[in-house]
């Protein structure tokens, strides 16, 4: 944890315990707040109080950045001054984000070869001492990594689970860690319901006391640099191509869609139970898939284009901030 040293890092402890009560947080905010603490400290040493230009020389996007980049690094900041403002403690404006830019990332078009051959690498993991931690990572990452595959949920929403979240009997898996402030609900496939319950019992003679469903430790869960390090190190040993864990996602929209190819006007209807299973706020964000269906395209400009369109207009500037 960051050793907050501004003059104003009693209010950062206290924002941060609010955002934890909220479930509004996440792991990167608490760097951002560190390096804006330390700007702070560095370049206003005799300052007694937060002020404007403290935050709008942090705030303020830099040459190297993107826009994109530039709003993911402020986020945390803004709404920390928004806190500030709604209990009196400052009358700092809070600064205007750059405009979210449409993001030109094309995820991997992953193959079921390409796929098989991961999977042998998760199941294939050894332990090479006798470590509690190396234990429960042979056990956890074949799991972790087909709960992505086969729920379409974000990595965050997975490495957050805990285990009240998840029914066990019914398969009903209730994510709260997500974007936004909705909670939404998944349902898992039965052979998935079945490993998730070995899965449970096994990992519960390591951590029987744990809070999370995927244990860092008894009362915590494994950061993001967890599912990239796993993910790249063993799709590294089974693939030449470049992938990255978040594709899975995009890869269980692009599967279920292109099942739909054959069904009419019936794909509305599929469309919003997958749009709300993947913690779609709105249908509109679900459509962002439809670019990386070539097939599916095709059948909507051939049925009717502008009932389509009617039905799901153009997808908002900030719509890849929901998916």
């Amino acid at each position: 944890m960051f050793e907050f040293r501004s003059v104003f890092a009693p209010l950062i402890h206290d924002f941060i315990r609010f955002r934890l009560a909220s479930q509004k947080w996440n792991d990167t905010y608490e760097s951002n707040l560190g390096y804006f603490d330390q700007h702070c400290a560095a370049n206003y040493p005799d300052e007694t109080a937060l002020s404007q230009e403290m935050v709008d020389s942090w705030c303020r996007k830099r040459v190297s950045e993107t826009n994109n980049s530039c709003r993911a690094r402020i986020f945390v900041i803004v709404a920390f001054i928004k806190y500030l403002r709604k209990r009196g403690f400052v009358s700092i404006i809070p600064p205007a984000p750059p405009r979210g830019e449409r993001c030109i990332y094309i995820p991997h078009a992953f193959t079921q070869d390409e796929l098989k051959r991961f999977f042998h690498e998760c199941d294939s993991l050894t332990v090479h001492n006798n470590r509690k931690a190396d234990r429960a990572r042979k056990i956890t990452v074949p799991v972790f990594f087909r709960l992505l595959y086969s729920s379409g949920i974000r990595t965050n929403e997975a490495r957050m689970l805990k285990r009240p979240d998840i029914d066990l009997e019914t398969g009903v898996m209730s994510i709260r860690n997500s974007k936004g402030d909705d909670q939404h609900f998944n349902v898992l496939h039965d052979s998935m319901l079945e490993l998730m319950c070995v899965y449970d019992q096994a990992i519960k003679g390591l951590y029987p006391d744990r809070l999370y469903f995927f244990p860092a430790g008894s009362n915590g869960y494994h950061k993001n640099g967890w599912v990239i390090y796993n993910f790249d190190k063993l799709w590294g040993a089974a693939n030449p191509s470049h992938a990255t864990a978040y594709d899975v996602r995009h890869h269980y929209a692009i599967k279920n869609i292109n099942k739909w190819i054959d069904d009419g006007f019936d794909f509305f209807d599929k469309l919003v139970y997958l749009s709300k299973s993947m913690g779609h706020k709105n249908i509109e964000n679900t459509k962002y898939y439809y670019s990386l269906v070539p097939a599916m395209a095709n059948i909507l400009r051939n049925t009717s284009e502008d009932g389509f369109n009617d039905l799901i207009p153009e997808v908002p500037e900030d719509e890849e901030e929901q998916r």
